[in-house]
């Protein structure tokens, strides 16, 4: 059944029995004007769009998948401060011609996610566009926020994890360009055994965010691995005032990666320093801090150079995803 032939208020009321459970410190959820929330400590407000065409593309992307990186990547906002995610908003755009399946399915993945992050549903708003159109608003509270503008030279840098395999994942997909149900799809057409391709399509399809409970008292800088690491530190260093030296010996590349970037006859290190999507964490902090994540390099008084196994300066640049950018 085409959503058109269902009405916005029906859609509305079948997620407002859906996720209509009551969250600690909401005083008022779906239904009303807007919705209530009772704040501790600091406030995290954050927004993200997802755009068809632009962000994900359904060639091989399933609605569950959608929902679900979704909410990933609003979570990871309010991570990279530090913060614990809350409650969040929805905003829903598609064609009149949309399903009720592909409806369903999207929520089945955004409730999936919210139940990872023991997040709530709390509003939002359902409109008619010419392709589909996602936005999340999330809410966050934190006791000590942690912002990029605090790194200073002589501190370490970190990341929580393996780097490059949701970029390795899209090429992968592209190749495939079919949907991928985990579990139940084993698409054929590339030498690669599905070991090897299932986590790099999995971590482009459906990335957790990394919550940073372990380390967030000991970073004096942090933001989360959106557009590719070689650019978001290039953030971080820019809002701190300072510069970076990476050692590529030292950046955590998974083996999958080092399997598919072999086969796709691309430089592992290319995905890992510019490839984005990731949602690992980067951060800085004092020397000789104790910190369960992986050191890659130090803060330098200026400049962003990543240096090879002999202490050479590699001659990369900081690229990246950058909306509007002619590369892109």
């Amino acid at each position: 059944m085409k959503l058109s032939q269902v009405g916005e208020l029906p859609l509305l009321e079948m997620v407002r029995k859906r996720f209509s459970a009551k969250a600690a410190g909401l005083v008022l959820g779906i239904g009303d004007d807007a919705a209530v929330i009772r704040p501790e400590h600091n406030t995290l407000l954050t927004t993200d769009m997802m755009v068809e065409g632009v962000h994900f593309d359904l060639s091989w992307t399933t609605p569950l998948q959608l929902g679900f990186k979704l909410v990933s990547v609003n979570v990871s906002d309010i991570y990279a401060m530090g913060g614990k995610p809350r409650y969040v908003l929805l905003d829903f755009s598609a064609s009149r011609t949309c399903t009720t399946e592909f409806f369903d399915r999207f929520f089945d993945g955004v409730h999936e996610a919210l139940k990872t992050y023991g997040i709530s549903l709390i509003g939002g708003d359902i409109s008619a566009a010419d392709r589909i159109m996602l936005s999340i608003t999330a809410v966050g509270s934190a006791k000590k926020i942690v912002t990029r503008k605090g790194a200073r030279v002589g501190d370490r840098i970190y990341v929580t994890g393996a780097l490059g395999d949701a970029a390795c994942g899209l090429e992968l997909l592209r190749k495939i360009h079919k949907p991928i149900a985990f579990g139940r799809t084993r698409p054929k057409g590339l030498s690669l055994s599905w070991q090897t391709v299932a986590p790099l399509a999995r971590r482009h399809l459906m990335p957790l965010a990394r919550d940073p409970v372990r380390f967030a008292s000991k970073a004096t800088a942090m933001i989360d691995i959106s557009d590719g690491l070689l650019l978001d530190l290039s953030r971080l260093c820019g809002e701190s005032g300072v510069g970076a030296q990476i050692r590529a010996a030292d950046v955590p590349v998974s083996d999958a990666l080092r399997k598919a970037a072999s086969y796709l006859n691309i430089s592992c290190l290319d995905f890992a320093l510019s490839g984005g999507e990731d949602y690992e964490l980067l951060f800085t902090a004092r020397p000789k801090t104790e910190v369960d994540a992986v050191c890659i390099g130090e803060v330098m008084e200026s400049g962003i150079a990543v240096i090879d196994e002999r202490g050479m300066k590699m001659n990369i640049s900081a690229r990246g995803y950058q909306h509007f950018s002619l590369q892109g």
